[in-house]
């Protein structure tokens, strides 16, 4: 059975966009997407903290945002007594910005970025924001660049430096190594011992029908991320150091599997998904929900449901399948619909991948009027009532 626990912990994930770059330590083809990589046969793990990102997530913390002090209020009073008022202004900006203004998220917009930099220390951050144009190329080789994006991060810089400075004003990279870091290798140890058992990459390779850039999944495990989980770029990903280890698996099979589909091009797929916005059950759950959520549109709330779906019938195949009916009635309040909807007709056309891919599975259904008007609260109706 899915617990509680697992709702709670795992609920929330903000899942950013996947880009097809190996984890190789050369800029130049950290970036690049490895065109002629083969499907593979194993799986490699990675865990790690990360100060840099522990820095970039405790933004939301050290913005006063109520949403995360439910999470780290003993943390924030204890850090914030320490920064000066023009400090605290410059994280209640980025808020203002990024969330208020935009429904966006800080930690995860800015970890996606700097994830596409060579980073790792607050003085690196630093200089990154001071120079962003190194960034700004490697983002601009993905699928993920944006003018608008860029604009927003742009107006950013100001209050993103000051941040960052007094961050390394009141030794917040002291008080990590000292207070943070032993908790997550201690975490670390116990996660590591048991992933090398799970195979995960050919399953989620089988149900997509292509295979992923690399084999290696690099897992950072974080104590400032709650209560979300952030992908990045390649085949990496922000989680917590405290949940349970199904949860972190549970995860790596999620994350690998973003984006499902290319819509770039997959025309059919484009205006397939596209179509779905005449669907009122569906339109309402993207319209009427807790925006600190993320999926605050369609195309967002289409793409991780698809893999929502698909990770839970990788993840049945490693015995970590749970109660699906428990967690998408628990999970994000109820919003993700259409993962049942998806999930359901997998089941009953025992999808697996061996016959035809989610993408070409995903197309199929929607030409056949399986999730027309109506049908995604019939779905869901039968699913819960079952």
């Amino acid at each position: 059975m899915l617990s509680s626990d697992l709702a709670r912990t795992r609920r929330r994930w903000i899942f950013i966009a996947v880009l097809l770059a190996l984890i190789i330590p050369m800029p130049s083809q950290l970036y690049a997407a490895d065109a002629v990589s083969p499907f593979h046969t194993t799986t490699q793990w990675d865990l790690q903290p990360s100060l840099k990102f522990d820095a970039i997530c405790a933004l939301n913390m050290l913005s006063g945002d109520p949403y995360y002090l439910e999470y780290y209020q003993a943390d924030y009073d204890r850090l914030s007594k320490r920064l000066h008022p023009n400090e605290l202004a410059a994280f209640v900006n980025l808020k203002r910005r990024i969330k208020d203004q935009n429904g966006g998220i800080i930690s995860a917009s800015l970890a996606l970025y700097f994830s596409a930099s060579e980073a790792e220390s607050l003085d690196d951050l630093i200089r990154t924001v001071q120079d962003s144009s190194a960034m700004r190329r490697n983002l601009q080789a993905t699928p993920y660049y944006s003018d608008d994006g860029w604009k927003l991060y742009e107006a950013n810089r100001p209050d993103l430096e000051a941040a960052f400075r007094a961050l390394k004003r009141i030794r917040f990279d002291e008080d990590w190594e000292k207070n943070v870091k032993p908790k997550i290798e201690q975490s670390r140890a116990a996660i590591a011992a048991k992933l090398p058992e799970y195979n995960v990459i050919p399953g989620v390779e089988a149900v997509l029908g292509s295979p992923r850039p690399t084999n290696k999944i690099t897992v950072y495990l974080l104590y400032y991320s709650q209560p979300h989980g952030i992908k990045i770029t390649g085949t990496r990903f922000l989680t917590h150091y405290s949940y349970p280890f199904r949860i972190v698996l549970r995860n790596a099979i999620h994350e690998m599997m973003h984006p499902p589909y290319d819509l770039a091009r997959d025309a059919e797929l484009r205006s397939g998904l596209e179509s779905l916005k005449s669907d009122a059950f569906l339109m309402n759950k993207v319209e009427h929900h807790d925006t600190s959520f993320g999926y605050n549109t369609l195309a967002g709330l289409e793409e991780e449901d698809c893999v929502q779906a698909l990770e839970q019938i990788v993840a049945e195949r490693f015995g970590t399948g749970g109660d699906p009916r428990r967690y998408w009635r628990e999970q994000d309040s109820g919003i993700h619909v259409l993962a049942v909807a998806i999930y359901s007709l997998m089941k009953e056309q025992k999808f697996d991948g061996s016959r035809e891919s989610f993408p070409t599975f995903l197309k199929r259904q929607i030409r056949s009027g399986a999730l027309a008007h109506g049908q995604i609260e019939k779905l869901n109706r039968e699913f819960f009532g079952g």
